[in-house]
């Protein structure tokens, strides 16, 4: 997790393309510029920065299921719940799982959890769309290996 960089994810855990279902680790760092204003003295990982954690999973899964054919943007999110505070040096899991696809859009339900115990959750709308340049896309597939996204199982999607 590079959370000055939006980057939520740290590696795809599992990518279950039947059960239209994947898990990422999400590692909060020990230390990040963003601990400095949320809150100084009590550090604490923003919800917004969970609830973009759940939309970059539920994109992965996306990406997943249309081959990386087209990208998934977040329009929007319902039903979001923090249920708990998430401090420096956490690792979290992340799980989405595809509820809705069609007419160019996605919806899923996504969550994280912390040693089993579940501290946000939120139901989460895609606009996908085709990749506006093939060197986004190219960038997209490079951002997937580094995540150990498992290329190998696109084919069963």
């Amino acid at each position: 997790m590079r959370l000055e960089y939006f980057q939520m994810i740290t590696r795809v855990v599992s990518f279950d393309a039947q059960a239209k279902t994947l898990t990422a680790a999400a590692d909060v760092p020990a230390e990040s510029p963003v601990f400095e204003g949320h809150f100084p003295g009590f550090p604490l990982l923003p919800g917004v920065l969970m609830i973009e954690a759940m939309a970059q999973t539920s994109g992965w899964l996306i990406l997943g299921l249309n081959k990386l054919t087209a990208m998934p943007f977040l329009v929007g999110t319902t039903a979001a719940k923090m249920r708990d505070f998430v401090p420096p040096s956490t690792a979290l899991e992340v799980t989405a799982h595809l509820i809705g696809d069609g007419s160019g859009y996605a919806v899923t339900k996504a969550f994280i959890t912390r040693q089993g115990k579940k501290v946000a959750e939120a139901e989460i709308k895609f606009a996908v769309k085709t990749f506006p340049d093939p060197k986004f896309a190219q960038m997209i597939r490079e951002w997937g290996e580094r995540l150990e996204f498992p290329f190998e199982k696109l084919e069963a999607a």
